[in-house]
């Protein structure tokens, strides 16, 4: 008997197209009207199994106590948190210092494929991923690098459009589909769980200035990668709304807490720390910060990616 395409499985092939065309462009895209994220029989009056994936801004590498060497997993960082404060019954933390998409599918050393813990009682599923896709320890180290040659211009956006296009714009859209197969096979292993795609927080200055040597910028290098932040963030946000996933928005509540202030004031370490914390990375403000935004999510109930 020939197979019948359903109309709503044709308008849910038409919408994932539509919303990773959108992301594979560059483009901006208003998700209204975006499909709910499924129901599941965690409430508020039960306890819920949480599974927390993802990468380096998840683990929380240098943040005390640290008890997974290996993947450099903080028990300070903010699923952890979360799990301290939200009601849960059950918690796994499988994030992982470096993890891309393909270690949802592959060991990390002695540590299992983190796609691995998640089963049909799985209720919650936190996801940050997406930055060692990009590259994010590369760009840094490569606009570092740059720096030194025009110290006031923008020679790290020159390097990444000498071919005529932004190469990470095009890798911000080349991880689009991965993200969106890692959203998939959560949904097919953990059918009942309420997904949060968890974005990156804010690194440097919102208005683009710059603070040369403490971040070992050019000037006007620094606009260019607040701008490619944002358009990682805005993928993430679209991939999470075609798979009927909540996106949690961690970049404005960590707005004004960059690495360039203070030490007192930053959530997030420049290249020579300050603070318990891994380089360009979150510190223990920076993970509750993070925390805070989930657990806002949470606490609003189901609603649009």
């Amino acid at each position: 008997m020939t197979h019948q395409t359903r109309p709503a499985d044709r308008v849910r092939g038409r919408r994932r197209a539509a919303v990773l065309g959108a992301a594979l462009s560059g483009c901006a895209l208003v998700a209204a009207g975006t499909t709910p994220a499924a129901a599941h029989p965690a409430g508020p009056g039960r306890d819920v199994a949480y599974v927390a994936l993802g990468d380096s801004y998840t683990s929380g590498p240098g943040i005390p106590t640290q008890v997974n060497a290996e993947c450099a997993r903080s028990d300070h960082n903010y699923p952890s948190l979360v799990a301290d404060r939200h009601r849960t019954a059950a918690f796994t933390d499988v994030s992982c210092g470096g993890a891309t998409t393909a270690e949802m599918w592959r060991a990390q050393g002695g540590n299992p494929p983190q796609l691995d813990a998640l089963d049909r009682h799985t209720d919650l599923v936190s996801l940050q991923i997406g930055g060692n896709d990009v590259g994010f320890g590369t760009i840094i180290g490569t606009c570092a690098r740059l720096a030194a040659q025009d110290p006031a211009g923008n020679p790290c956006e020159r390097s990444y459009q000498v071919s005529g296009y932004d190469r990470l714009t095009l890798d911000i859209a080349r991880t689009a589909p991965k993200v969106d197969r890692v959203l998939r096979e959560v949904r097919a292993r953990a059918p009942h769980a309420r997904v949060l795609v968890v974005g990156y927080p804010d690194l440097l200055p919102d208005d683009g200035s710059g603070c040369f040597p403490q971040v070992p910028f050019a000037r006007k290098d620094f606009p260019y990668l607040r701008d490619t932040e944002k358009r990682l963030n805005l993928m993430l946000r679209l991939v999470a709304a075609v798979n009927r996933a909540e996106y949690v928005d961690t970049y404005g509540p960590t707005v004004g807490h960059d690495m360039c202030k203070a030490p007192a004031d930053r959530w997030v370490e420049p290249l020579q720390p300050a603070s318990p914390a891994a380089p360009a990375h979150p510190n223990a403000k920076g993970e509750a910060a993070m925390a805070e935004a989930v657990l806002a999510r949470l606490e609003r109930g189901h609603g649009r990616g």
